[in-house]
């Protein structure tokens, strides 16, 4: 197995960096299907045995892939958790305010800001995010600690509560997995669903409850 595997994200060769890029875009254009040790092959415009050279096999060469994801979604997270307390640092509100409010509404804000980078990433990428969450995932070949700095942002936003830390994400998981799949019916107000889910993780007074609605939930 290549050394860059088990090195940190980021240090590949010249050679390992184009194959992740060929492999990327092979992605991001065709989904999970394209991406073959012929077809990433044919965009370098060299035999796939030539590839086995630098990669063993397609499991490592979605390693690649799978951790490039991992470092650009750990710096989104993180991005939105310090955008998050510097809102909060600037709002303007005194030291007394604050100490009557609690820490409620802070911790909600980051909660949110976190899950609403999350669900953008996974848009914006959807089958990046299928390969790097529908399939189980090969912790041996990712560089160490690179998911667990993307889990940090959230597992900061649990208080480290290791339990409702997996449940906010299985929340966010199968929030973002329904919309990319098209699951929802298409009058859903997927906004207001994620309100909603965000509110069993915070307490009450962070989320105020919305007026009760007539009507028939479908989907």
């Amino acid at each position: 197995m290549p050394d860059t595997l088990q090195a940190p994200a980021g240090a590949l060769n010249e050679r390992q960096a184009q194959i992740a890029g060929a492999a990327r875009a092979l992605l991001d254009a065709e989904g999970p299907e394209a991406l073959t040790m012929r077809r990433v092959a044919g965009v370098l415009g060299i035999k796939a045995p030539s590839l086995y050279k630098h990669l063993p096999d397609k499991a490592a060469l979605e390693a690649l892939v799978v951790a490039a994801g991992f470092a650009e979604l750990a710096a989104a997270l993180a991005d939105a958790a310090t955008a998050a307390d510097g809102a909060t640092a600037a709002d303007g509100a005194t030291a007394a305010d604050k100490a009557h409010r609690g820490d409620a509404a802070d911790a909600a804000g980051k909660l949110t800001a976190i899950a609403g980078a999350y669900r953008a990433y996974a848009v914006a990428h959807p089958h990046l995010y299928r390969l790097m969450n529908y399939q189980p995932l090969r912790r041996d070949l990712l560089p160490d600690g690179l998911e667990a700095r993307a889990a940090q942002p959230l597992a900061e936003a649990a208080g480290y509560d290791e339990a409702r830390a997996r449940a906010m994400w299985a929340f966010a998981h199968g929030m973002v997995s329904l919309e990319i799949d098209g699951r929802f019916p298409p009058r859903a107000d997927l906004d207001e669903a994620w309100r909603a889910g965000l509110a069993a993780f915070a307490p009450p007074a962070a989320f105020p409850s919305p007026e009760p609605q007539a009507g028939r939930i479908t989907g």
